[in-house]
C-alpha cells in the first residue's frame, strides 16, 4: 500500500510538472538547430502539444509494401485495416551510401522520396533510419566470412567508428557517404520548393552490440564524436535545417545506461528507445524505461518516442492489453512498429491477407492513440 501511494504521488507530481511547463503560456521548446526552418519548428512544437494528448502510431515501410503487395501508390497496410494511414511513416536508407538505386530492403530510393512527399502533403510525420554498411570490413574480400560480413550488423571489428572519424583511414570514404545522404535530403522538398521536415534516427540501438556502432563495439566517446560529426556535416557544412535528430538505444534498465554516449542537447531533439516484447516481463521493462526516458526528455525539453517495438508471438490481444496501457501513462510522441516483410506467393501457398490482428482495432479506436486523421487536424506544420 505504501509503495502504491508513493507511485501515485510521483506520477501526480510528474503530470503537474508537465502542466506547469507547457500548460500555462510558457513558450514551447524549439529544436536544437537554431536555424531550423519555420516548418521544422512548427512540427517540433506541435509534437510537444500532441504527446500530452496521445501517442502517434507509426509503421516502418507502411507506404512501400506489405506482406502481400509491393509498392502500390497510396496503399498502406494500416489504411487497408483501419481506413486511416499511420500518423508516422518510417523509411530506411541503408545502401544509399553505396550509391545504389535501392535500399537494403530492395526499395527504390526514388519511390521512397515520392512517398515522403505524399505523406507530408497528407499532414503526416516522417521518420528515417539508416543501416549503413560497415565501411571498414566491407572493403575486405573473404569468401569464408559469415553472411553479415560488411553490413551494418558486422561487429567483427571494434575499430570501425574510429576509422571514419577525422584522422581515420576511412574518413574520406565516410565523407562521400555523407555527401550522398545530404544530396538525398536536399531533394526532399514540397511542390513549392520548401524543405520537408523529418525525424532522422541514425546509429540506433547504441546500448546493444549488434551494430558496428554498438556500445561494446566502439567507445562512448567515439559514438558521441560520430553523432556530432554527422550533424555538423549535414547542418553546418551542407546547410540542411529541416531535420529533427533522434537519439536512440535498445532496451535499457537505468537512466545511466541510457545516457551512455549521449551526444549533447545542442544536437538532439528526441530521446527515443527501441524495445521488442520478449516475454511476460516486457510490460514491466517498458514501463520502467519509459518512466525515466520521458522524465529526462521533459527535463531537457526534448520529445520522447518508442521508436521501435513489436508484439509477442501468439498473443493476439497484445496491442490493447500490453502495449497501450503502458504508453498511456507517459508523454510519448510516437510509437513505431517494424515493417511487414513482403513474401511472394509461390507453389500455391497462401499468405494471410489480414495485415494486423483484430486487437489492433482496439488500439486504433483508443482515445490515447493518434493516427493520420487526428494529426492532420492538428496541422503540425502549420501549412496554409
Amino acid at each position: 500500500m505504501f509503495n502504491s501511494e508513493i507511485m501515485k504521488t510521483t506520477n501526480l507530481l510528474f503530470l503537474l510538472s508537465i502542466i506547469t511547463l507547457y500548460g500555462f503560456g510558457e513558450t514551447l521548446p524549439v529544436p536544437a538547430d537554431k536555424k531550423a526552418t519555420k516548418e521544422t519548428v512548427n512540427l517540433f512544437r506541435s509534437l510537444f502539444k500532441l504527446q500530452n494528448k496521445g501517442v502517434m502510431y507509426g509503421h516502418q515501410d507502411d507506404l512501400m509494401y506489405g506482406s502481400t503487395w509491393w509498392y502500390e501508390r497510396d496503399r498502406s497496410d494500416t489504411r487497408d485495416f483501419t481506413g486511416d494511414y499511420p500518423a508516422v511513416a518510417g523509411f530506411e536508407l541503408g545502401h544509399l551510401e553505396l550509391g545504389d538505386n535501392r535500399s537494403l530492403d530492395s526499395v527504390s530510393f526514388v519511390q521512397i522520396a515520392e512517398q515522403i512527399k505524399a505523406h507530408y502533403r497528407r499532414g503526416g510525420v516522417i521518420t528515417i533510419s539508416w543501416h549503413l554498411n560497415n565501411p571498414l570490413t566491407m572493403q575486405v574480400r573473404d569468401t569464408l566470412s559469415r553472411r553479415q560480413y560488411g553490413t551494418a550488423w558486422d561487429v567483427s571489428s571494434k575499430e570501425v567508428v574510429a576509422s571514419i572519424l577525422p584522422g581515420g583511414k576511412n574518413n574520406e570514404l565516410f565523407n562521400i557517404w555523407l555527401e550522398r545522404l545530404a544530396s538525398f535530403f536536399k531533394r526532399l522538398k514540397d511542390d513549392d520548393g520548401t524543405p520537408i521536415p523529418f525525424i532522422f534516427r541514425p546509429y540506433h540501438e547504441h546500448s546493444g552490440s549488434f551494430f558496428w556502432w554498438g556500445t561494446n563495439i566502439c567507445t562512448d566517446e567515439d559514438y558521441t564524436a560520430l553523432w556530432r560529426y554527422t550533424v555538423s556535416f549535414l547542418r553546418d557544412k551542407k546547410n540542411i535545417h529541416n531535420i529533427l535528430y533522434a537519439y536512440n538505444t535498445d532496451r535499457v534498465t537505468s537512466l545511466e545506461q541510457y545516457m551512455k554516449g549521449y551526444p549533447g542537447d545542442d544536437i538532439i531533439d528526441i530521446l527515443s528507445l527501441d524495445m521488442y516484447d520478449r516475454g511476460e516481463q516486457f510490460g514491466h521493462e517498458l514501463d520502467n524505461a519509459l518512466a525515466f526516458v520521458t522524465q529526462e526528455a521533459q527535463t531537457r525539453k526534448k520529445l520522447a518516442a518508442l521508436s521501435e517495438t513489436g508484439g509477442r508471438r501468439d498473443m493476439p490481444d497484445w496491442w490493447a492489453s500490453v502495449l497501450l496501457p503502458v504508453l498511456s501513462k507517459y508523454p510519448v510522441s510516437y510509437v513505431l512498429t517494424w515493417r511487414h516483410t513482403y513474401r511472394q506467393r509461390f507453389q500455391g501457398a497462401e499468405i494471410p491477407n489480414k495485415p494486423f490482428p483484430d486487437d489492433f482495432l482496439n488500439f486504433y479506436k483508443s482515445p490515447r492513440t493518434l493516427f493520420l486523421k487526428e494529426v492532420r487536424k492538428a496541422n503540425v506544420y502549420n501549412l496554409k
